[in-house]
């Protein structure tokens, strides 16, 4: 399928000053902006943003970021699920994978993840796809935070809802592993039944046939 991208942006007021979210962000565009020192979650600031680059580069990538003037204190990535997951085992080409999302410690609790999940969908040919997002707790701040797994479960929950994402029951189990661990999704206005029907099949491969 053609993968449209359709920049937005969206000026967010916080009690740190004012952040720009914007996106789908170039890689070029991407390579030029300062990433700030406090994006660890994944790895070091420099790795984080060669590993943004690419995705950017990518057909599908999407890539959108919170920053002030040059700096970015946030962002979310969208690409195909790894080849190793199960997410990828129907080779979908409507379905994509929120990979990461992270905000600096700094600007967190000022509504910069929902506001950079609300840009993500204020792009139209996000109604064409499947989007996905497995939580582990394993990933969490925990400590960062001080919040124990179900409060910080009980955020990203909140938060990813602001993108439309919900809850969905799935057998895959690296989730089931854990109780806090989940599977949330977004199913677009114009994703066709076929396509739902093999995303159901993908979450529940374990199911015995009688």
């Amino acid at each position: 399928m053609e993968h449209k991208k359709r920049y937005n942006a969206l000026e967010l007021k916080t009690r740190k000053g004012n952040v720009l979210i914007e996106g789908p962000i170039s890689s070029e565009s991407l390579q030029d902006m300062e990433f700030h020192k406090d994006l660890i979650s994944f790895r070091p600031p420099q790795k984080q943003q060669e590993a943004l680059v690419e995705i950017a580069a990518l057909p599908e990538g999407r890539i959108i970021v919170a920053r002030v003037n040059n700096t970015v204190v946030g962002y979310v990535t969208f690409v195909y699920p790894d080849p190793l997951e199960r997410w990828s085992e129907g080779k979908m080409d409507n379905l994509i994978e929120l990979g990461a999302i992270e905000v600096i410690p700094e600007y967190r609790g000022e509504g910069i993840g929902k506001g950079l999940l609300k840009v993500s969908m204020m792009d139209d040919a996000m109604e064409d796809y499947i989007i996905i997002t497995t939580e582990y707790y394993w990933h969490w701040d925990l400590k960062g935070t001080g919040l124990n797994v179900w409060e910080y479960r009980k955020v990203m929950e909140k938060m990813m809802q602001a993108g439309g994402l919900e809850w969905y029951a799935t057998d895959d189990p690296e989730i089931c592993s854990h109780p806090a661990n989940c599977l949330m999704a977004r199913i677009g206005k114009r994703v066709d039944q076929r396509s739902i029907e093999q995303f159901d099949r993908l979450r529940f491969t374990n199911r015995l046939m009688y």
